[in-house]
């Protein structure tokens, strides 16, 4: 590290040198209607052998501007989906140069060539981040949000604690559009299997985020962003797609069906956009459940089944509208809003044989479970972004509310049974919650670039949270509801978090360094109303980044970076409250927890396409789940606490291959060390490690007659989780055909994810008093269908993306 030190100075100072005789050249490309044309690529050749040397796109008003460029003789190559590629004829550059407007020629009946050979692979890795470009992808068509992250090289869905994993890490911060959905744990995954995949444009995998970024989410940002379309008028697209679920022993109306509309329109100064989803889906899960106690002689060997169906009716909509008061001002305002009401039925059935004096004895317990679980989100989010005359000077300023709203009503009805099979009891309970979240924030973001290869970048943020969870627990005796005082609790929490940031770049010819240090203070108060118990933090934290990229040559490039986060406890995390699940199992939170904070290094090397890194993560006092049994009782609570220390390795290498014109092939293999250590979990030392290997294969073929075909494939290997480790390999073969009509207008795409049935859970918990196996399945294979169809101007300038201030906040607000 100290020769890295010593290295960065040395560039620091020799920045002059390198940056001398260096020219600036800016421009504007438009249409034949002198409308300015947005994301065109600009490539910069040498002349006259037409060599590569930069390439940019526009910005929202056309204009480009390249830096760097030694003096000589230049040609400039346009090219954009949907209009003609042009090249100027060629130019010298002495010194800074600006460019008369460069008109290009749009043409409808090269459409279909030009979108072809234009079409971005399922995969691209970029230099700080992958993108997955789900709108090209026909195995992604009619599919879940959350299917599609199962299919992301390093992403696995954690379907025992409801957890999304990046590069083996959880704690993700999971964003749509540039701001998360105030979500986490089983409610994250349940809004993302109510997304339909028809909606999504890309999703962006970050794993260091700069300075910049809120500090939250120790394994990274995964950001989805929605559909939007690209100049003047207005346009559209409409889908609609269904889907049945294929799983033997499961019900029969396992079905989903969706419908999909974007919009946008920009006349003069004004660009008005929106979206609007509604969705129905179901799923089943069937989780077979094998564990031992002992306690005073008394042996007992417990065997869980459980059946649970949830089904749901979800709503996603958003509206937006950006006003371009001058060239160099816009204001923005955006109103989003999602509701999902799910229903879940539930049927458990224990069987427990007991062995006591070389007697032995069986029982039994049945129970049904239903809940109806209403959610809903809306923020509001107001913005200014003002361009200052000096060229990249610019100021950002977001003000948002957010609301989360959940209501849950469960019943459950357990009948217990003696060997002979008839009942000895039977309790009725019934859960009621009601949880409501407000977080109110604010940030600006300033830009001051000092020469043409070095800048500033600072920012403020203030957020403020206000939760309050309302639980009661209730059980039927005599007739009469009685409040179970012992699980009844309302839990207050209230956090104010207030950052500042800065972050310095600076380019030479073949070095590029940012240096960037995060300030985030934190007040934190966690109320138990009805124990009168509280907990009340303060704490300053910094968090520093580095980047060093080295340009070896055009085709050679290597990346070294260093990160540090932080994941603060979810809201429910930190609730108190104990959650009856069933007669034996109870969950429960912790208003103890503290942050987890985590230091990421990363060295990545490219070449060309292909690239390759090499990872090391280092988590203190990390989030975990762990169960804690009671062999008196046979109860088994699941538990949040810290663990001491997680250490993650990994390598990563992905290789793309051109077979031919019409056969390209992405595949992607990532190998980890997950290693876990805590001087004392439930009473004793805990150690555990182990390697795991996760690969990826994606073909893509395109074939006569606007035809085209996908297949692809993962695979992940038994892994370690904390204390819990998976046995098995998991995996799934996925296929996908589309077919084109009405220049590409129309697409019809058929696909079916997890053929073969490979795609489930089996694990266990070993540890202390724990001896549990647990064998999962869930909706994993099912056929899709969908229908697209595009409409209006095909060229209409997008809404602009933007972060809004409580990014951070929204991954919190759920349980896991």
């Amino acid at each position: 590290m100290k020769t890295l030190f010593t290295l960065m100075a040395c560039f620091i100072a020799c920045g002059a040198s390198f940056a001398q005789k260096l020219n600036m050249l800016s421009g504007k490309i438009i249409d034949e209607k002198t409308v300015p044309v947005s994301f065109a690529i600009v490539r910069v050749l040498n002349y006259p052998d037409t060599t590569v040397v930069k390439s940019v796109s526009t910005n929202i008003e056309g204009a480009f501007t390249i830096d760097q460029l030694k003096s000589g003789e230049y040609l400039l190559s346009i090219s954009i989906v949907g209009f003609k590629s042009k090249k100027t004829e060629h130019f010298s550059i002495n010194g800074d140069i600006n460019l008369p407007a460069i008109s290009i020629e749009s043409v409808s009946k090269q459409l279909k060539e030009v979108s072809v050979q234009g079409k971005k692979p399922f995969i691209e890795h970029q230099i700080d981040k992958t993108v997955l470009n789900v709108e090209n992808s026909i195995i992604a068509t009619g599919g879940t949000a959350l299917e599609v992250l199962e299919k992301a090289p390093g992403v696995q869905i954690d379907r025992q604690s409801d957890q999304i994993k990046l590069n083996n890490k959880s704690g993700v911060m999971v964003m749509i559009d540039g701001k998360s959905n105030f979500l986490s744990g089983a409610d994250i995954t349940t809004l993302l299997s109510n997304m339909s995949s028809d909606q999504i444009a890309t999703i962006e995998l970050i794993t260091n985020p700069s300075a910049k970024y809120d500090a939250a989410g120790n394994a990274g940002i995964i950001n989805i962003k929605l559909k939007r379309n690209k100049a003047y008028g207005t346009n559209g697209t409409l889908s609609v797609n269904t889907g049945q679920g294929i799983m033997p022993d499961s019900p029969s109306d396992l079905f989903r069906v969706g419908v999909n509309l974007n919009l946008n329109h920009r006349q003069g100064k004004w660009n008005i956009f929106g979206n609007g989803a509604v969705a129905r889906k179901a799923q089943f899960n069937n989780t077979f459940l094998t564990r031992t106690t002992l306690s005073e002689g008394l042996a007992s060997s417990l065997t869980q089944n459980f059946d649970r169906k949830n089904k749901g009716l979800g709503f996603q909509g958003k509206l937006g509208a950006d006003y371009y008061a001058s060239e160099k001002t816009v204001f923005g305002v955006m109103l989003d809003v999602n509701t999902v009401n799910t229903k879940l039925t539930n049927f458990s059935n224990t069987n427990i044989s007991a062995v006591q004096n070389g007697a032995s004895n069986l029982s039994y317990i049945l129970q049904d479970a239903n809940s109806s679980s209403p959610v809903g989100n809306l923020t509001a989010n107001f913005n200014i972004k003002h361009d200052f005359d000096k060229k990249g000077m610019g100021l950002t300023f977001d003000m948002d509310y957010s609301g989360f709203s959940n209501k849950k009503d469960e019943n459950f009805l357990a009948n217990y049974l003696n060997s002979g099979g008839s009942s000895t009891n039977k309790t009725t309970l019934r859960n009621n919650t009601d949880a409501e979240i407000n977080v109110y924030a604010a940030k600006t973001d300033f830009t001051l670039p000092l020469s043409k290869t070095s800048k500033l970048e600072a920012g403020l943020k203030s957020s403020y949270v206000l939760t309050n969870n309302d639980f009661i627990s209730e059980q039927l005796i005599g007739g009469i509801w009685q409040n179970d005082l012992g699980k009844s609790n309302n839990f207050v929490y209230k956090e104010n978090i207030n950052a500042i940031y800065g972050s310095f770049s600076k380019e030479w010819k073949v070095w590029q360094l940012q240096l960037g240090l995060r300030a985030e203070h934190t007040h934190s108060n966690g109320t138990s109303v009805t124990d009168q118990k509280e907990v009340d933090r303060s704490y300053l934290s910094l968090f520093p980044t580095i980047f060093v990229n080295q340009k070896i040559s055009e085709n050679h490039n290597i990346r070294y970076s260093y990160g540090r986060r932080v994941d603060r406890p979810n809201y429910q995390q930190l609730n108190p409250f104990v959650f009856y699940m069933d007669p034996l199992a109870v969950d429960q939170g912790n208003p103890y927890l503290k942050p987890q904070f985590t230091d990421n290094y990363q060295i990545s090397y490219s070449y060309k396409e292909i690239s390759f890194s090499l990872n090391y993560s280092n988590t203190r006092d990390m989030i975990t789940q762990i169960s804690k049994q009671d062999d008196a009782t046979r109860v088994i609570s699941v538990i949040r606490q810290n663990l001491g220390r997680f250490q993650n390795y990994s390598a990563d290498l992905y290789i793309p291959i051109k077979v031919t014109k019409w056969w390209n092939i992405q595949n992607n293999v990532s190998v980890y060390y997950s290693k876990f250590n805590d001087g004392n979990i439930e009473g004793a030392a805990f150690s555990s490690g182990k390697a795991a290997v996760n690969l990826f294969t994606s073909n893509s073929f395109t074939l006569p007659q606007n035809f085209s075909f996908e297949i692809s494939a993962w695979l992940n290997s038994p892994r370690v989780n904390g204390v819990e480790q998976t046995t098995i390999y998991q995996g799934a073969l996925n296929a996908g055909i589309q077919k084109t009509l009405m220049d590409k207008k129309l697409k019809l795409r058929l696909n079916m994810d997890d053929i073969l049935l490979t795609n489930h859970w089996e694990g266990k918990l070993v540890y202390q008093n724990i001896n549990m196996n647990v064998v999962n399945h869930y909706t994993s294979r099912r056929a899709n269908f969908s229908i697209s169809y595009n409409f209006g101007n095909q060229n209409v300038k997008s809404a602009r993306s933007r972060n809004t201030a409580t990014d951070d906040m929204k991954g919190r607000a759920g349980g896991g």
